[in-house]
């Protein structure tokens, strides 16, 4: 587990420094970060599923400053394709299976699409990147509500959203 530990930190660090001193990025994969981290222990995936999960809400949002060139804006779905080949990139630098690169280029890529959602690494992601953009942008509790309804699977995270938004479920 320290080994994973360190790698985690590793990357952390890495996205904090390309972040080019942008504190609402920093912020929010740190929150992302951390909100998946205790959706997947409480949900016990395995240590590999963690690992991964772990370092795709590290580096989900690895595409926005170059969207915001770009494209002018950081539109989910330029993430996606812009985020495969950025944390391809950036991940050479570490020591991972291929497998596990190739997962982590999965979930980055897909980390705004709320359809097939086929694996509990990306549930898990789906649910920590909206917990932190709804409270970040200040979502309706109607659009929480829905969420929780359609989308979210896992019971902690339901559970998180009743809590930070102060829900009846």
């Amino acid at each position: 587990m320290l080994g994973n530990e360190k790698i985690i930190n590793e990357i952390m660090i890495k996205m904090i420094e390309i972040s080019d001193g942008n504190i609402h990025d920093i912020d929010h994969f740190i929150r992302v970060w951390n909100y998946a981290r205790i959706i997947g222990k409480y949900e016990m995936i395995s240590e590999e599923e963690q690992l991964i999960l772990e370092i795709a809400a590290l580096t989900h949002d690895i595409a926005c400053p170059l969207c915001r060139i770009k494209y002018g804006n950081t539109n989910g779905k330029n993430q996606e394709i812009e985020g495969v080949v950025l944390v391809e990139k950036f991940l050479s630098d570490f020591s991972l299976s291929k497998e596990i690169k190739e997962r982590i280029k999965y979930l980055v890529g897909h980390h705004h699409t709320f359809k097939n959602i086929n694996n509990r690494e990306h549930q898990i992601l789906i649910e920590a990147d909206y917990i932190a953009n709804a409270s970040e942008n200040n979502y309706s509790k109607a659009n929480v509500n829905n969420f929780i309804e359609k989308i979210c699977k896992t019971k902690s995270g339901k559970t998180l959203l009743k809590h930070i938004f102060q829900l009846i479920l």
